[in-house]
């Protein structure tokens, strides 16, 4: 009897210790591994990626028991999964429920032209596919995220339905203030209003200056309508010529009064917000303070003290001769 008790005591011993081993202790992963669970996908059949990828102790079978008679019973999530070196395979099992999956993201800065977004989106690692060009002014400025694999043109779709979406949401919102009589020309403002200034509570006051030119049939003369057919919204990298401004192409607004011939940018929210309610205001120019903001004038002789003063400034500065 007493040998019969101790084979027993010692069967139970062996197999908490087996189960220790297969749940419990380090696991096998000696280096950082990747796991990419697909939409929909359950744990039976993640198993046999875990095994393969040598992450779990045992086998894809022992793995799914020791799941079922020790781990929750919650469904894994869809994913991207960095598994640590020596990860348990209690520990695999509590990530791909209910751990944080690998955060890849397409950042889109506010007023990003559509050539650079297209870059951006050539430069992701682990997308596939060819990287659409969209049109100007037709993607949200935001951060997406997006699973290793994953088509860049639908990570663009997404930005680009994100767009549709808050710009019917903002439209619903406008003012009767608003000079625009439609979503498209509300985004080439709104580009304009984005490429003028950097500051956020200057927004409203530019979309009120440029929507009393508007009304008032001046020329908007704005500088970023100039070098967008140049540059297709990249950095000039120089002062703009005389030709330059000169130039009759349909986005020059120099050149001809009213709205060029499309968006020169992806403005985001708060541009095409303030320009769907600009600020009240009798100002028809402005140019920059020095600071990073400008100084606005409802005169143009106000407008052209204020243009000496930062002339002067510059100059101080050894910007100009």
């Amino acid at each position: 009897m007493r040998k019969l008790l101790t084979l027993v005591l010692l069967a139970g011993l062996a197999a908490m210790v087996g189960i220790w081993v297969l749940w419990w202790s380090p696991g096998p992963a000696d280096k950082p591994r990747t796991i990419v669970v697909e939409q929909g996908a359950t744990l039976g059949g993640v198993t046999a990626q875990l095994q393969n990828a040598k992450v779990i102790p045992g086998t894809a079978r022992t793995f799914r028991i020791m799941a079922r008679l020790f781990g929750s019973h919650d469904p894994v999530q869809a994913g991207e999964f960095e598994i640590a070196p020596g990860t348990s395979g209690a520990g695999v099992l509590d990530l791909l429920q209910h751990g944080q999956p690998v955060q890849r993201l397409l950042t889109i800065p506010e007023g990003m032209p559509s050539i650079l977004v297209q870059e951006k989106l050539a430069a992701l690692p682990f997308a596939s596919g060819p990287a659409p060009l969209p049109a100007e002014g037709s993607v949200l400025p935001d951060s997406y995220g997006y699973r290793r694999g994953e088509a860049r043109a639908l990570i663009l779709k997404r930005a680009t339905d994100a767009m549709g979406k808050t710009l019917d949401a903002l439209w619903a919102r406008r003012k009767p203030t608003t000079v625009v009589t439609n979503k498209s020309d509300a985004v080439t403002l709104a580009s304009i209003v984005e490429k003028e200034t950097g500051k956020p509570a200057e927004r409203r006051m530019v979309a009120g200056i440029y929507s009393n030119r508007l009304r008032g049939g001046m020329k908007l003369d704005a500088d970023p309508t100039v070098i967008y057919p140049i540059t297709r919204g990249k950095p000039l990298g120089r002062r703009i010529l005389r030709s330059e401004l000169e130039a009759d192409n349909g986005y020059n607004t120099y050149r001809r009064a009213g709205l060029p011939a499309g968006p020169i940018a992806n403005p985001g929210r708060a541009s095409i917000a303030a320009v769907l309610d600009p600020a009240p205001t009798r100002a028809l120019y402005f140019v920059a303070d020095g600071t990073g903001g400008h100084v606005f004038a409802e005169t143009l002789a106000e407008q052209n003290a204020n243009v000496a003063k930062w002339f002067a400034l510059r100059r101080a500065r050894g910007e100009i001769r």
